[in-house]
C-alpha cells in the first residue's frame, strides 16, 4: 500500500477534510479543506509533505471554507480542482451567506474535473466520477486499487446527501448512488464528508429501499 490518508475532523459542521499521500515521494492533496484546515498544513509540513493539490468535491462553504487558508501559506501555487458545474457556487462562497456565516474567499480554480478523469498521486490512480444530486458539480474520488471512495457529500453511514439546498436533485443523487456507488465492489470503503466510514456493501443494504 503506498497511499497514506489522514483524516481531520475539523469545523463547526464536523467536516471530514482528508490528506491524501504517498509516503515514497512525500507528496499529496488535500480534500475539502474545511474551517481550521491550518491544521492540515501544519501536519504536512511536520511531515515533510508537499500538497500539490487541492481537490473539492462539492462546493458547499464547509467543504471550501479552508482553501483561502491553505493557498495563503508559503507554498501559494497549490492547484484547486472543482467540477465546473460547481463553479457558479463555489464563487458565490458556497452559498455561506445563506447561513449566516462569513469565509474567505478562494482563488479561482485552476483546472476543472471531468468524469472519468484519472488523477495521480505518486502511483497511486484516482477516477474522477461526477455524481450530482446534492449539487449539480458533485464529484467522488475512487481508488480501485486501495478499494475506497472519497465521496464528500452524496452518502454517509446510513444515509444520503442533502438535496433540499439550491441546485439539489433527490432523483438525481439516488441514480448517482446507484451507478456509481453501489456498482462498486462490496468491500469498497466510503470516506464521508461527515460521520464515520463504512463500505458499499453496508449501505447497499441499508438503502435497499433506493
Amino acid at each position: 500500500m503506498t497511499l497514506s490518508v489522514s483524516v481531520f475532523s475539523i469545523g463547526p459542521m464536523g467536516n471530514n477534510s482528508y490528506l491524501i499521500y504517498d509516503p515514497q515521494i512525500n507528496q499529496g492533496v488535500v480534500i475539502d479543506p474545511s474551517f481550521g484546515s491550518k491544521l492540515i498544513m501544519n501536519e504536512a509540513v511536520r511531515m515533510g509533505l508537499q500538497i500539490t493539490a487541492i481537490w473539492l468535491t462539492h462546493a458547499h462553504f464547509d467543504h471550501i471554507a479552508g482553501v483561502a487558508e491553505l493557498v495563503s501559506s508559503p507554498d501559494s501555487s497549490i492547484p484547486i480542482n472543482i467540477h465546473p458545474k460547481d463553479l457558479k457556487l463555489y464563487q458565490q462562497n458556497g452559498g455561506a451567506d445563506e447561513f449566516g456565516l462569513t469565509i474567505a474567499p478562494g482563488p479561482t480554480p485552476t483546472s476543472f474535473f471531468e468524469h472519468g478523469q484519472l488523477l495521480q498521486i505518486g502511483a497511486n490512480t484516482f477516477e474522477v466520477r461526477h455524481t450530482p444530486g446534492h449539487t449539480p458539480g458533485h464529484v467522488v474520488f475512487y481508488s480501485a486499487s486501495e478499494r475506497l471512495v472519497f465521496c464528500g457529500d452524496l452518502i454517509f453511514q446510513n444515509g444520503i446527501g442533502r438535496t433540499d439546498l439550491p441546485g439539489g436533485s433527490f432523483a438525481e443523487l439516488v441514480n448517482s448512488i446507484q451507478t456509481q456507488i453501489f456498482t462498486l465492489p462490496p468491500e469498497t470503503r466510503l470516506l464521508p464528508g461527515h460521520g464515520s466510514d463504512t463500505t458499499v456493501e453496508e449501505e447497499r443494504e441499508g438503502l435497499s429501499a433506493y
